[in-house]
């Protein structure tokens, strides 16, 4: 069932994997996979910043959704943080996955391959377009699993600051 988000997968490796919706008692060890997230992009975020995240994640009206990965023990061993984005050009609405990180201790269990495929199966039931992400040039690890279920795109992304000059 995705609808619920609660998606068991059976295979070796990824037998004693359950991919679902966060809940509200998850924050604490979702606070350790996101803290680690940041940690690994290098990004400075303060707990202000993670505990509104969590409030869009937990918030029904919030575009902002989360799925996690758990182990058998209810340990969480990876997240993906997802939203809806309109698509003019094709008159769609598609996904936009913001974030995808799985613990390092966790890498290779197959729970990125769960994630990913449980927002798969989510756009579908939703009727998005597309299923969209952006990764860091330098991240090989995560861009090998990409290449494996996604299409690189020929699009550059870049940042304007609003209200700044121009650079």
């Amino acid at each position: 069932m995705i609808g619920g988000i609660v998606t068991e997968y059976g295979g070796s490796r990824m037998s004693d994997i359950l991919v679902r919706a966060a809940r509200p008692e998850d924050f604490a060890q979702w606070r350790v996979l996101y803290r680690g997230y940041a940690d690994f992009y290098r990004v400075e975020q303060t707990e202000e910043a993670a505990e509104t995240v969590w409030s869009w994640v937990n918030d029904p009206g919030h575009e902002v959704g989360a799925l996690v990965a758990e182990d058998t023990e209810g340990r969480l061993l990876g997240l993906a943080h997802y939203r809806p984005f309109a698509r003019p050009l094709s008159a769609t609405v598609g996904c936009f996955l913001d974030d995808l990180f799985v613990a390092p201790e966790h890498r290779g269990s197959g729970a990125a391959d769960l994630l990913l495929g449980a927002l798969r199966e989510l756009a579908a039931e939703r009727g998005w377009s597309v299923v969209r992400w952006i990764t860091a040039d330098d991240n090989h690890r995560a861009r090998a699993k990409y290449d494996q279920v996604a299409t690189r795109t020929m699009w550059v992304t870049y940042d304007m600051i609003p209200g700044g000059a121009a650079q």
